[in-house]
């Protein structure tokens, strides 16, 4: 059996990130009055996807700031034309060391933009590269911490920038997000219990979602289920799935789903109509599934991709138990410079 989760230990995993939500919303207010026009969201992996979910509603609500979401290696080749004085930089890394955030830190400053950062600890190379970064303390929850610190910080910037009528429910939601986080984890573990014995010997997943639920899909597909657990995946949008990926479905072929609550949500179920035609193993997330307690039901759809990561990061724990292959275990990865 996984080790059950742990509520005392999950909210310490996440306290000092919940003390920073004040902090974060003032910084990012700080920012829009300080003239910033553009925000670019630079990150690697998981941290990239969740700004990618937070840049969605940004993208969809906000007119008077513009969003883009890069990977480093990719933002510093490509050097953005309207990079400048009145851009902002965010840039997230758990570890603070990755060298492709590292690089882009440095790569940005003859521009003359603003930067902002996110990672884990205070003597990190990204912490001592941006002065004033968010720093979370030591935690096995990452990914949340860097969510409710971003999501604290933009909403700030796009409320003091841009008036968003949803910002004050969103900062009000968040002082209930780590209740709601635990309480999914642990009201889904019977589920994740028997769907990782029922699918631990399977050598192929497809993986998807719509809209912000994309980033789920990918943390999950990518991050988790092929960097952790060496598991080979298909992770992919669901509004391309009929141009292309729908053609490998199968009776055997397991596809998990990740079904939010946004504008999106109409993609998500047409796949999901389709699979249950054509595959016997589908297996279907839907964050209406979870009462959210104490998230506003106007921003229900904003906190869904989370949510739903943590209803399958139970299913991810008990694979790694059937696999024997610990979460942490690395064939490349932190082994050799590459």
């Amino acid at each position: 059996m996984a080790i059950e989760l742990d509520r005392k230990d999950f909210h310490t995993a996440l306290d000092q990130a919940a003390k920073l939500k004040d902090a974060a919303a003032k910084a990012g207010a700080d920012f829009a009055r300080a003239g910033v026009k553009r925000v670019f969201l630079v990150g690697c992996g998981a941290p990239n996807r969740e700004m990618g979910a937070i840049k969605y509603f940004l993208d969809r609500d906000i007119k008077s700031v513009e969003f883009y979401l890069y990977f480093p290696a990719e933002f510093i080749r490509q050097a953005p034309a309207k990079l400048g004085k009145d851009s902002l930089v965010v840039l997230a890394s758990h570890s603070g060391t990755t060298p492709e955030i590292l690089e882009a830190a440095e790569f940005i400053k003859p521009y003359g933009c603003k930067v902002a950062a996110v990672t884990q600890f205070d003597d990190s190379p990204l912490a001592k590269a941006v002065p004033g970064a968010f720093i979370y303390g030591k935690s096995d929850q990452g990914y949340t911490a860097k969510f409710m610190i971003l999501l604290a910080f933009l909403t700030g910037l796009v409320k003091e920038a841009d008036g968003w009528n949803l910002a004050d429910k969103v900062l009000k939601s968040l002082d209930s997000f780590i209740d709601v986080m635990a309480d999914v984890a642990i009201s889904n573990d019977k589920r994740a219990i028997e769907e990782a014995r029922l699918y631990h010997k399977e050598d192929f997943f497809m993986v998807m979602g719509s809209g912000p639920c994309y980033a789920t899909a990918y943390v999950t597909g990518v991050c988790v289920m092929m960097e952790m657990q060496w598991m080979h995946t298909f992770t992919g949008e669901a509004a391309e799935f009929f141009h292309g990926p729908f053609e490998v479905v199968m009776p055997d072929v397991p596809v998990l789903m990740y079904v939010g609550e946004d504008e999106s949500r109409p993609i998500a179920e047409r796949v999901v109509r389709f699979c249950k035609k054509f595959t016997e193993k589908l297996l279907v997330y839907d964050s209406k599934e979870f009462e959210m307690k104490g998230i506003d039901k106007d921003v229900r759809s904003i906190f869904a991709p989370l949510v739903l990561e943590a209803a399958t990061g139970r299913l991810m724990e008990h694979l790694a138990v059937w696999h024997n292959h610990p979460l942490s275990t690395r064939r490349y990865m932190w082994k050799f410079e590459y």
